[in-house]
């Protein structure tokens, strides 16, 4: 087998482990969503058996990934129409959807159940921000404001009010943002022209 394929492979185990702590989902928990035993779980993400396409594409749902994803296979095609995620520290995913210089960009947020003591911390920059939730609930406290949009709701705002962006208890959520330089709005037509 190629070297290149023994990596990726072998470096599966510890992206599955850091899935599922990040969720902060058991094994157990995991077993039963995905129906491959927990010794087999506790196998795969420790390095002792490597996975096959019946076990990655389960965890692959669970975890609302894609296959690429768990075994990090390397980019094919053009770069500006298969643009790569980026995993943050908080356990969030954001693609982004454009690559161009200026003009506003769209972006994929992915963020992990949060909870709902927590204590946003507020920040503010150049631009103007338009957000579509596409699924769950998602949290936007602007300036005093501390509201919940559920899928299908937007807002839309000038970044230069301090805001910040969190998941529920309820779960994860998905959502859409589009970000442009300051005036920069996107335009809503709400009937047709002429």
């Amino acid at each position: 087998m190629d070297r290149s394929i023994d990596r990726a492979l072998d470096a599966v185990g510890p992206r599955l482990k850091r899935l599922r702590t990040h969720g902060e989902i058991t094994l157990t928990a995991l077993a039963e969503q995905t129906g491959i035993s927990a010794s087999t779980l506790s196998r795969l993400e420790a390095g002792l058996r490597r996975p096959t396409l019946e076990q990655l594409l389960p965890l692959a749902r669970a975890y609302g990934v894609t296959l690429d994803e768990l075994v990090d296979a390397p980019a094919t095609g053009d770069p500006r129409i298969n643009l790569r995620p980026v995993a943050c520290e908080d356990g969030s995913t954001v693609l982004p959807l454009t690559r161009r210089p200026g003009g506003i960009q769209a972006y994929k947020f992915v963020l992990p159940a949060g909870r709902d003591d927590a204590e946003p911390v507020l920040r503010t920059h150049e631009g103007h921000d338009w957000a579509y939730v596409l699924n769950g609930t998602l949290r936007l406290v602007l300036g005093e404001h501390d509201l919940r949009l559920k899928a299908g709701e937007a807002a839309e705002f000038d970044t230069r009010t301090p805001h910040w962006f969190g998941a529920t208890s309820a779960g994860p959520v998905e959502f859409l943002s589009l970000i442009g330089r300051q005036g920069e709005r996107a335009h809503v037509r709400v009937a047709p022209a002429g």
